[in-house]
């Protein structure tokens, strides 16, 4: 049969209490690291940005500011200009004969392939 393992920890009370105080500090070292990734946490769900529109309506520069494209709402080719869309304004747009961005190409993502 194996010997068993010498104990963990020194049998004397001196280097007892120094072990416990090591860990009480490091025990407050870990809780203060975890309360400051919580704030961080939190400090950065309030100030992400919002997720972009599914879609995106490009209007041209014209006096009318007729829509001329339809993106998708992640689609870098759209510009700051153009406006947030649902999927139903979208549709109508594409159905109203307004083009589809060729890259992004929103007429797929909505099932309106010419076919």
């Amino acid at each position: 049969m194996s010997e068993p393992l010498p104990p963990p920890y020194p049998p004397d009370d001196e280097r007892l209490a120094d072990i416990e105080t090591y860990l009480t500090v490091q025990l407050k070292y870990v809780r203060q690291a975890r309360a400051t990734e919580a704030r961080r946490r939190e400090i950065q769900q309030r100030t992400a940005p919002p997720p972009p529109p599914p879609y995106r309506i490009q209007r041209g520069l014209d006096g009318t500011r007729a829509p001329i494209k339809v993106h998708l709402g992640t689609c870098a080719l759209a510009g700051k200009g153009a406006a947030g869309a649902s999927e139903q304004a979208a549709r109508q747009a594409l159905a109203d004969s307004v083009e589809a961005c060729a890259v992004c190409r929103p007429d797929t993502e909505l099932g309106l392939l010419d076919g």
